[in-house]
């Protein structure tokens, strides 16, 4: 039966979703599922790991892999590819994996494909699902290499309980300092925005809420359902959103439960962002817009009436 590893996706010492989204996944195709943490003071997900499906754990854990660093990070990953015999390599969506997996493809002259959205094996190969031209077309891809590695999109698969696993650990060798690309330190934006890759619902705005004060009302909806926040590339570009609030083709691809589409037309880039959300309800009082193509509810009428009508009707559902 073949041997599939998960790269574990670690942001502050946690475990995020996309990881356990594979584990699953993996446990259905396999028996034989092995997971590699990489990072610092990590030692305490591995019970969590184990329980997520995972009957061997591979460990790098070190305060040189404090900050990533996509050489580190590659090496650690290649070392449990070799020990555990790896034929798949399955990596959860983010900028580091997007970093990490060539690299590790590369060093097995395999192939790497990225977006994927389902994986199978027929008649001993890998076979994975993919978007291509901005979401107009489906790919199916067969692996002719080995270990196949893979990106997989946020929310591909489900989470099952139904498995577990027993704790198994193996420490990596720490490998040395990449001095040729040091990292000095890492900023991000402050704030405690929901993160749009984990999120379960996401409220985005497009240009029709016009300014800020449309950005204030429509992130009001967001908070009042706890949802991130997101926005088309319009917006971004108007210096009105930040940069990674951005969805879309250019930006971030997510697949929350439950997505609004507020005052965005439907743009194919922003569509193969989104469109792998499991309901979609927009909001447009243009009703031609792309948008209503794609959506599963559709509310035709100007953004400032209706996000007030349906921030009174979730509270009374609430209370």
């Amino acid at each position: 039966m073949t041997k599939i590893l998960v790269v574990a996706d670690i942001k502050q010492n946690a475990l995020k979703k996309g990881t356990l989204e594979l584990i699953s996944k993996a446990r259905t195709l396999s028996e034989n599922v092995a997971v590699v943490a990489i990072g610092n003071h990590i030692e305490g997900l591995i019970p969590e790991l184990a329980q997520a499906g995972t009957d061997t754990q591979y460990l790098a854990n070190d305060n040189k892999l404090e900050m990533f660093s996509a050489s580190s990070y590659a090496n650690c990953v290649i070392q449990a590819v070799k020990q555990y015999q790896a034929e798949q390599v399955w990596f959860a969506f983010s900028e580091s994996s997007k970093a990490t997996a060539p690299r590790v493809a590369a060093r097995f002259k395999s192939a790497c494909a990225t977006e994927i959205t389902d994986i199978s094996i027929e008649n001993g190969k890998v076979i994975v699902n993919r978007p291509a031209i901005a979401g107009k077309v489906y790919q199916k891809i067969q692996f002719n290499t080995s270990p196949a590695v893979v990106i997989v999109r946020a929310g591909a698969f489900d989470i099952d309980g139904e498995y577990s696993g027993t704790e198994n650990i193996h420490n990596l060798e720490i490998p040395e300092t990449d001095l040729r690309a040091v990292i000095q330190k890492i900023i991000q934006d402050a704030g405690e925005e929901i993160d749009l890759a984990d999120a379960d619902i996401v409220v985005s705005v497009g240009r029709g809420v016009k300014d800020q004060t449309g950005v204030d009302l429509v992130k009001a909806l967001a908070k009042d359902l706890k949802a991130g926040f997101g926005s088309s590339r319009a917006m971004v570009d108007a210096g009105v959103m930040p940069h990674n609030s951005q969805v879309g083709q250019t930006g971030k691809i997510v697949s929350p439960t439950l997505y609004f589409a507020i005052g965005i037309s439907g743009a194919i880039q922003h569509v193969a962002g989104m469109n792998g959300a499991k309901v979609i309800v927009a909001v447009n009082k243009d009703s031609e817009a792309p948008i209503f193509n794609v959506a599963d509810y559709g509310i035709v009428g100007d953004l400032f009436e209706v996000v007030p009508i349906l921030r009174d009707e979730i509270k009374k559902v609430r209370n």
